[in-house]
């Protein structure tokens, strides 16, 4: 027996809805608003990342820890250390730092990497590289760039990748995209994100109609999510898993602590990332932006921006999910697209949708990244605010950076609305202060990226103007010697002696050492 900690259970509007849900403490009735219709495009690529509606933190529903036929008990989830399974190939986090030690060096020239979509850097500063269905890394121990020789996992299934990160020390997670789901013609009523996987019917949590069971829909689990992939013992890239173990903080029905899992594999199908409370509910579909914690506590983890809010990753397991949101005069929620996430100096997530923006300095414990109520577990210096200054709440603001340098400064970067310095009032503010910075510097109008480092800068990579930096002294200027002018990715890794920034752009890869 499982409790329930029911969090509300919600009904977003279709198309491409930004209505999400959660919340409260109590059951709430489900909420239909035709009229909220999120005009934006969705991943920048030019394909949509899906709705973005839900049941957010909602209905519980010890819906399973372990029933479903095809549950995978045994899957040791809640092992807090995201056991590593033999993913020590490559270099150890202590071992001497093998990249060339001038301040800047194209490694796409040197290692051969050419033109690709996404970089990540693990714990044992190995170099992934993404391109499409391809994925490859330059070894910290040869030095030498090895592709995958086949697709496999999602891309082997026809997925289409977005974002690659690095994990331990020869681990890394691959994300990939996944289409807007509708409303079902043959389901009148039911919530786009409910996936119905029982037999012979599914009663949804706060509601009374009995959905017979669907293989149709179930196919619905197989698009999207995050693999992880790794180096191994030859040196070679191996398809690892396919990311579906969810863990989650609960207690059982006489109140002892419980780690609450789910069932991974349901009629054959896997359902990869879906609401860590209620299984049924697959609503972080679309893998937007990733970020590696690679120092501190949590080193190892890594944070998925979704179409829906931000999931977290410790070895082969996840937590999902938490995101800022915000209400409107009726009542109803609203969680953008989350393109800007950043971790702090001192390890706090930060979090940037297209309307708000949030803080949280995680607990130790993967298991309760989605607790939002329990005090003193994952405390947030800002809870859920937009910009005063910049827009109003309804207003997008396109947000694809959410950095903080070490003199303790916000930034926020946007798509189209520029650099801002972001000073907080309080916590629960439902805005916090706004100052735009180089609104006389064009290039600044349109950012892709941000990142903060040791020495006290930040990076900031535009759209078409190439890369800037603003200095310690607060003063802005252009990074010379990177070459492309459109900044696709900005990668820190801080952890070593001598810190390496990894710029992506589209010409290719360059890195700062030093900063």
């Amino acid at each position: 027996m499982v409790n329930r900690r029911l969090l509300g259970v919600c009904v977003g509007a279709m198309v491409l809805s930004a209505w999400g849900c959660g919340g409260t403490d109590s059951p709430t009735n489900p909420v239909d608003d035709p009229d909220n219709i999120d005009p934006r495009p969705g991943i920048d690529a030019g394909t949509d990342a899906g709705t973005d509606a839900g049941t957010d933190a909602g209905t519980d529903a010890g819906t399973d820890a372990g029933t479903d036929a095809g549950t995978d008990a045994g899957t040791d989830a809640g092992t807090d250390a995201g056991t590593d399974a033999g993913t020590d190939a490559g270099t150890d986090a202590g071992t001497v730092d093998p990249w060339p030690a001038d301040p800047v060096t194209n490694y796409s020239d040197r290692y051969g990497i050419g033109r690709v979509q996404s970089v990540g850097v693990d714990l044992g500063k190995n170099i992934w590289v993404l391109d499409g269905d391809r994925i490859g890394v330059v070894s910290a121990g040869t030095q030498k760039l090895v592709w995958m020789p086949a697709p496999a996992g999602q891309a082997a299934g026809g997925q289409s990748s977005t974002v690659i990160c690095g994990g331990a020390a020869g681990r890394a997670y691959v994300g990939y995209n996944a289409p807007d789901l509708q409303q079902d013609p043959e389901y009148p009523g039911i919530h786009t994100n409910f996936i119905v996987t029982a037999k012979p019917c599914e009663v949804p949590v706060n509601e009374t109609t009995c959905f017979p069971f669907s293989a149709r829909r179930l196919q619905y689990y197989t698009q999207g999510d995050v693999d992880a992939v790794k180096l191994d013992a030859n040196g070679q890239v191996v398809f690892e898993d396919h990311i579906n173990q969810s863990v989650r903080a609960n207690t059982d029905a006489n109140g002892n602590p419980i780690i609450q899992t789910g069932p991974r594999v349901v009629d054959g199908v896997s359902l990869g990332i879906r609401n860590s409370n209620d299984h049924h509910f697959d609503e972080d579909r679309a893998m937007l932006t990733c970020a590696s914690v690679l120092r501190g506590a949590n080193k190892g983890d890594v944070f998925f921006g979704t179409n829906h809010g931000v999931v977290r990753i410790r070895g082969l397991t996840y937590n999902a999910h938490r995101h800022p949101v915000w209400f409107d005069a009726n009542g109803s929620q609203y969680a953008g697209y989350t393109y800007g996430l950043g971790i702090s100096p001192d390890g706090d997530v930060l979090m940037a949708n297209d309307w708000n923006f949030g803080t949280v300095t995680p607990s130790t414990k993967v298991e309760n990244w989605d607790d939002t109520t329990t005090p003193g577990i994952n405390q947030q210096k800002v809870k859920s605010s937009y910009l005063q200054g910049l827009n109003s709440q309804s207003e997008f603001d396109y947000w694809r950076g959410f950095q903080q340098t070490t003199d303790g400064t916000y930034y926020l970067g946007s798509k189209s609305l520029g650099l801002w310095r972001m000073t907080i009032l309080s916590a629960t503010n439902p805005y916090q202060n706004g100052t735009r910075i180089g609104a006389d510097v064009g290039a600044l109008d349109a950012i892709n990226a941000l990142a903060s480092t040791n020495d006290g800068s930040l990076f900031v990579g535009t759209n078409a103007g190439g890369l800037y930096r603003l200095t310690p002294s607060k003063t802005l200027e252009k990074v010379a010697n990177v070459r492309g002018n459109k900044v696709l990715q900005l990668v820190y890794d801080g952890s070593g002696t001598s810190p390496m920034l990894l710029v992506l752009t589209s010409e290719g890869l360059t890195v700062l050492r030093g900063h």
